[in-house]
């Protein structure tokens, strides 16, 4: 009777060890805690947490049969697999960017066109911006004009409504061109860091291997204002 406790426990090794791996036709080997050298044609009961080898019927190794792992160290390695995949995806991504980022600009002056090009489509915007102001000023003349009758008095309603949204107006033009004059610096921030990675690869470094720095990538030029 009592062998049944170890019969047992080699059963429940077993099953625990079946539900882990799909065992494949071989010759099982490995060596136990206590020294001993085990050989089966299946998945060792007793060598549940140490490495077995499978062997072809000629002796020699076909693979590796990994221990067994307990749920804490299942989802350690799950975690750690999971991380090592991300960090793979990263760097296949960088490899891609990098050259991309090469094919798209082969060389300074590719790269100096680019950004003549966004700084143009941005330029363009802060003039139209620009024009607008022009304009409001313009049309704000002969307001002022009426309004030097009513000079002491009351403004009319209409009249003093026209002069708000003119007022209103100008200072939203005069916002966006700020914007856009932001946007300029950026643009030209975002291509001296695109440049300076350029260089690096121009030079031969390996695609993947240099952090992107985040304002690399310029963002799409400014829209045009609405007139």
């Amino acid at each position: 009777m009592r062998i049944l406790p170890f019969a047992a426990g080699v059963l429940m090794a077993s099953a625990t060890l079946a539900q882990d791996v799909t065992p494949a036709k071989g010759i099982y080997s490995c060596t136990t805690a206590d020294g001993r050298k085990l050989t089966s044609d299946r998945p060792i009961a007793e060598c549940t947490a140490r490495e077995q080898r499978v062997l072809n019927p000629d002796g020699s190794q076909r693979s590796t049969l990994p221990p067994f792992l307990s749920p804490e160290e299942r989802a350690a390695k799950e975690a750690a697999d999971r991380r090592a995949a991300a960090e793979r995806l990263a760097q296949l991504d960088a490899i891609r960017r990098d050259r991309s980022l090469v094919q798209r600009y082969p060389n300074e002056a590719a790269h100096q066109r680019a950004r003549v090009a966004a700084l143009d489509d941005a330029t363009k915007a802060m003039r139209i911006s620009e024009r607008r102001v022009k304009d409001l000023a313009a049309e704000r003349k002969p307001l002022l004009d009426e309004a030097e009758f009513y000079k002491g008095k009351p403004l009319p309603a209409k009249l003093k409504q026209s002069l708000d949204l003119n007022d209103a107006a100008i200072e939203a033009q005069h916002v966006l061109i700020e914007n856009q004059k932001a946007e300029l610096v950026r643009i030209n921030k975002g291509f001296d860091a695109e440049l300076a990675h350029l260089r690096k690869l121009w030079s031969g470094t390996a695609p993947g291997t240099l952090p992107a720095p985040a304002e690399m990538q310029p963002a799409a030029p400014a829209a045009a204002p609405k007139r």
